[in-house]
């Protein structure tokens, strides 16, 4: 292989592998299993003194990344990391013999291996291991950032991932804290009897939602194929087979743009209750995200990007028309029920606001209006967990009319500092009125919107069978994740987001 491009550092870590073969030391050995973490370690031994350590003689075995050496001749000191902490090794010429330290005294920062030794005291005090043998596990090639800074190019902080969670404890955290708040959500709804399950990602017809799929195909079947841009269809599907209380936690993909909000690859968790209404599922949504926050940081509150925010129960309700007047700054004779049904008026308040024409759909009614004004205007304000409830029938093209006025919906989204967080209806389960609703999709995209439906026949087939009465609902992972772990970016709670590729 062709050294020319290599630092003299890298290829100094490469000439040592020479070294090894002919000490017949293998850089990249396999079958020595620690018996403890780091963690363990402290947890059990991290009160003794060291009198107590000397006279138990514990032996303990640990593996690691070197992070540091500090050598004296004859002995060093190298500080190792596991997934649980770092805690140092005293290697001696003593205790390892001549051989094996030589070999030592090549390991390099980064490299990763293997301690068995005993536990001590140092004359700091400082717990640690004293190692009776050590064994090279991994050779790296490659040196690590400088120790202080790490990886200080966010876009390589991104696409090094790998590299990112050696150098920084707190992204470690991040994706530590984003494990236990699934498990969490996971175990909520399993002792509320909700069964997970796993519906397809490669659909025939892009449904479920209103977004611009990416495209696939398939070339045994010769057909085309969508990747999911959500679940719904097909855990509905399930309602219909009997299965009363489902939920999957798993990626959607919407070939979108991509912000500090935004990945075209994200994760939601998608639950459906027969039985239910929207309104059980405001009411199961504040006990969960309340509870999560509880059992994460002790408190229902937390402070996200400076702002405290308050999970603790009940939380605000507020229908959409409720919101813009409350939140938009215009001028109250220009929002009343009347002229919020006006699309002409709509127009002139989302110019007013600064919105562009250009940006409107031919085909958009007033509700479609409606909801870009509060998007324009409300959203960003919501601070506190608010549900917003009243959604126009025209925008929810998969929710159930409400009884007393059919052009509104059983729907609400749950936003937190101006993001939504949520998405639930009653589930429209009128195979009639969905195939409307459907014909009314297609017909839009027919019109030029790429985020509108097809016609789903067999959702439709399904429905015809009986769907109960139910309330489904969809929460982004991702965004609850950078609440709760108070990311500013939704890059920096996903472990490999998507990037462009890479020059070369």
């Amino acid at each position: 292989m062709s050294t020319q491009h290599l630092s003299d550092e890298e290829k100094t870590r490469r000439e040592k592998l020479g070294y090894y073969l002919e000490k017949g030391i293998n850089p990249y050995r396999n079958g020595l299993t620690p018996q403890h973490s780091v963690q363990q370690m402290r947890e059990r031994w991290g009160e003794l003194s060291r009198e107590e350590l000397e006279k138990e003689k514990i032996t303990v075995s640990y593996a690691g990344r070197i992070m540091a050496f500090r050598h004296f001749g004859k002995a060093a000191f190298v500080t190792i990391k596991d997934r649980s902490g770092t805690m140092q090794s005293y290697v001696a010429i003593d205790s390892i013999g001549p051989d094996l330290f030589q070999a030592f005294k090549t390991f390099d920062v980064g490299d990763i291996v293997f301690v068995e030794g005993y536990v001590f005291r140092t004359k700091t005090n400082e717990l640690s291991v004293h190692a009776t043998t050590i064994d090279l596990l991994t050779k790296s090639l490659r040196p690590l950032p400088e120790k202080f800074h790490g990886l200080t190019d966010v876009e390589q902080k991104y696409r090094m991932r790998y590299v990112d969670l050696i150098m920084n404890d707190d992204s470690r955290k991040v994706f530590v804290m984003r494990s236990k708040i699934v498990q969490y959500i996971r175990d909520f709804l399993a002792k509320r009897d909700f069964f997970e399950v796993e519906t397809p990602m490669m659909h025939p017809i892009a449904g479920g939602a209103a977004a611009r799929p990416f495209k696939t195909h398939h070339n045994a079947l010769d057909m085309q194929l969508f990747l999911r841009i959500a679940p719904e269809l097909y855990l509905k599907r399930l309602l219909v087979g009997g299965m009363e209380k489902v939920f999957e936690i798993n990626r959607n993909f919407r070939n979108e743009g991509m912000s500090i909000r935004h990945n075209p690859e994200f994760t939601m968790l998608e639950f459906y209750w027969a039985y239910a209404t929207y309104e059980n599922l405001m009411d199961l949504t504040e006990e969960m995200i309340s509870g999560l926050c509880q059992s994460l940081h002790s408190s229902t509150k937390i402070t996200y990007q400076g702002t405290e925010i308050e999970f603790g129960k009940p939380w605000k309700r507020l229908s959409l028309k409720a919101a813009i007047r409350e939140h938009s700054g215009l001028a109250g004779d220009l929002l009343t029920d009347e002229k919020l049904a006006s699309i002409e008026n709509l127009k002139a308040l989302l110019l007013q606001v600064g919105d562009k024409e250009d940006a409107w759909m031919d085909h958009w009614g007033a509700g479609s209006y409606l909801l870009r004004l509060f998007e324009e205007t409300a959203e960003k304000k919501l601070i506190q967990p608010t549900f917003i409830i009243e959604y126009p029938t025209e925008v929810s093209f998969l929710s159930r009319r409400n009884e007393k006025n059919p052009a509104i919906v059983d729907r609400f989204e749950l936003f937190v500092f101006g993001r939504e967080i949520a998405n639930a209806f009653s589930e429209l389960n009128d195979p009639i009125d969905q195939r409307e609703r459907f014909q009314s999709q297609a017909d839009a995209k027919a019109a030029g919107d790429e985020e509108a439906c097809d016609v789903d026949e067999d959702f439709l087939r399904a429905l015809e069978y009986g769907m109960p009465p139910a309330a489904g609902q969809g929460i982004g992972i991702d965004r609850l994740v950078m609440l709760m772990t108070d990311q500013a970016s939704i890059r920096d709670v996903i472990l490999f987001p998507q990037m462009r590729p890479e020059s070369v």
